[in-house]
C-alpha cells in the first residue's frame, strides 16, 4: 500500500508497506515458513527536465522484521537512498543503497538476530524494470551485490495483470542467492515461485 502527501519543495511523503509470505505448499499442512513485514516512510523528489518526468530521488526510513521472538527473531531498521531514471514510458532503472541497525542475538535464548545480514544482503541493489504502455505486463531484474566481490543475489520476475481495473498481478519469479527470507537469510536459495502480488500504479519502486 502506498499513500502520497504533497509537501514543500515539490516533494512527496509516502507511507509504504511491503509483505512477503513464504507458503510451503509441499510440506504437511502447508504452513507459512516465514512472513517478512516491511513498513517505511519515504520522501520522494520528482526530477523534471524540459517539462518531462525523467526520474525520482528518494530517502526513506524502513523497518523489516518477521514478527517472531527468541531464536527465530529477525529484524533491522535502516535508512535508504534511492534514485530512478526513466529511459522512456516503459523502461527504467533504479539504484538503492542502505545502512542501518541489525538485531543482535538474544542472550537469554542463546540465538536469534541477524548481526551478519550485510554479508548476505549487501548494501544496495540495482533494478531494471519494464512495463507495457497499458500496464498489463511488467518484468524486472533485480541485482543485489553481496559484500564479497563477484557474489550477487539475482531476482527475475514477470507479472501479468489479472484485471485491467485492478492492481493485482499473477507473477512468476526466480530467486538465486541469499537473504530472500529474514528467517533463513544465511541459506542459499535457488527457487522458482508463482503467486499473486499487488503493485503500485505506473511504476515499480523498490
Amino acid at each position: 500500500m502506498h499513500e502520497y502527501y504533497l509537501s514543500s519543495y515539490n516533494t512527496f511523503l509516502m507511507l509504504t508497506y511491503t509483505q512477503k509470505s513464504f507458503w510451503e505448499i509441499y510440506r504437511k499442512s502447508s504452513p507459512f515458513g516465514d512472513n517478512n513485514y516491511n513498513p517505511g516512510l519515504t520522501f520522494v523528489k520528482p526530477v523534471i527536465y524540459k517539462n518531462q518526468l525523467r526520474g525520482v530521488a528518494g530517502i526513506s526510513f524502513e523497518h523489516e522484521s518477521n514478527g517472531k521472538d527468541s531464536v527465530e527473531s529477525r529484524s533491522w531498521d535502516y535508512l535508504a537512498l534511492s534514485g530512478v531514471y526513466f529511459f522512456n514510458a516503459s523502461f527504467s532503472i533504479q539504484a538503492k543503497v542502505w545502512a542501518g541497525i541489525l538485531s543482535q542475538p538474544d542472550k537469554d535464548y542463546g540465538g536469534g538476530g541477524n548481526p551478519d545480514l550485510y554479508e548476505y544482503r549487501g548494501y544496495g541493489l540495482i533494478a531494471l524494470n519494464y512495463r507495457s504502455l497499458k500496464d498489463k505486463f511488467r518484468a524486472a531484474a533485480i541485482i543485489n551485490p553481496r559484500t564479497k566481490f563477484g557474489n550477487v543475489n539475482i531476482q527475475l520476475e514477470v507479472n501479468l495483470k489479472l484485471n485491467p481495473k485492478a492492481n493485482q498481478y499473477f507473477f512468476v519469479q526466480w530467486y538465486n542467492g541469499y537473504g530472500e527470507s529474514l528467517l533463513e537469510y544465511n541459506r542459499y536459495t535457488s527457487m522458482i515461485r508463482a503467486g499473486i502480488c499487488i503493485k503500485p500504479p505506473l511504476r515499480d519502486f523498490y
